[in-house]
């Protein structure tokens, strides 16, 4: 019996509901939140009610499917990235597009603070935002 629940823990089938947030996700240039992908999914005409989008963006952000930020107000925005390893993000705070980058310098200073307090099995977030060059030029 306990094989089969840390099966369902670890290995989650797919659902009808977690494809559909899933397409509404792919190819976003920008994070979402759950309230703007329920109301895109309801405007295709998929129906899903919004604790299920919730649950299923939170469950697809742990397992390392989508990306989750938080924004100033302190809501989770989710997105799809392009790649599945270690990244962050430059967000532009105007119009939302996001970037993703890789910092090397980022990783090892992470690291050696870490190290230099005695931490171990480091994990970090580094979030960036400013105004991408469009939005610049707009504002000027």
């Amino acid at each position: 019996m306990t094989d089969q629940i840390q099966q369902t823990q670890t290995e989650r089938r797919p659902t009808r509901q977690r494809s559909a947030i899933a397409q509404a996700l792919d190819g976003s240039p920008e994070f979402r939140s759950a309230q703007d992908i329920h109301a895109a999914m309801a405007g295709s005409g998929t129906k899903v009610g919004l604790a299920t989008v919730y649950r299923n963006l939170q469950a697809m952000a742990a397992e390392g499917e989508l990306d989750v930020i938080r924004t100033a107000e302190g809501e989770a925005v989710y997105r799809s990235c392009a790649t599945t390893h270690h990244h962050h993000h430059v967000v532009c705070r105007s119009c939302g597009l996001a970037v993703e980058v890789t910092g090397d310098a980022v990783e090892r200073w992470a690291e050696a603070v870490a190290a230099a307090n005695g931490f171990t099995q480091v994990r970090h977030t580094v979030e960036i935002d400013g105004l991408c060059a469009a939005c610049s030029r707009a504002s000027s």
